[in-house]
């Protein structure tokens, strides 16, 4: 069993993380937690057939630029074409994002 320190410092690299991927969300654009207890890809393109650029970690929270139609996806939030650009050249699955919407929640990509 591990006490209290063990957790804490267990959980702390996780909960910096977060904190910093949420402080560095650009103003104007709103941000989202990524499904829990997934690392989601990231893709330079909207669809599976783009490269896989960089993994999300544990509890992330991205910031919406725009979004496009690209590659239907399933994931914890359902099946959708909907891809979240989060950043120049970054593309995430809406499905793995909890935007709280089956549509749209961002201006379109384009």
């Amino acid at each position: 069993m591990l006490g209290l320190g063990g957790s804490v410092a267990a959980v702390a690299p996780l909960l910096t993380l977060a904190a910093a991927t949420e402080a560095s969300a650009a103003p104007g654009y709103p941000s989202y937690p990524v499904a829990p207890g997934v690392r989601v890809n990231v893709r330079n393109g909207p669809g599976t057939n783009y490269s896989v650029i960089d993994v999300l970690p544990y509890g992330a929270i991205v910031t919406l630029r725009c979004q496009c139609e690209g590659t239907t996806i399933s994931g914890p939030y359902g099946t959708t074409d909907i891809w979240d650009c989060i950043g120049n050249g970054r593309f995430v699955s809406d499905a793995y994002v909890k935007t709280g919407s089956d549509g749209y929640v961002v201006t379109q990509c384009g």
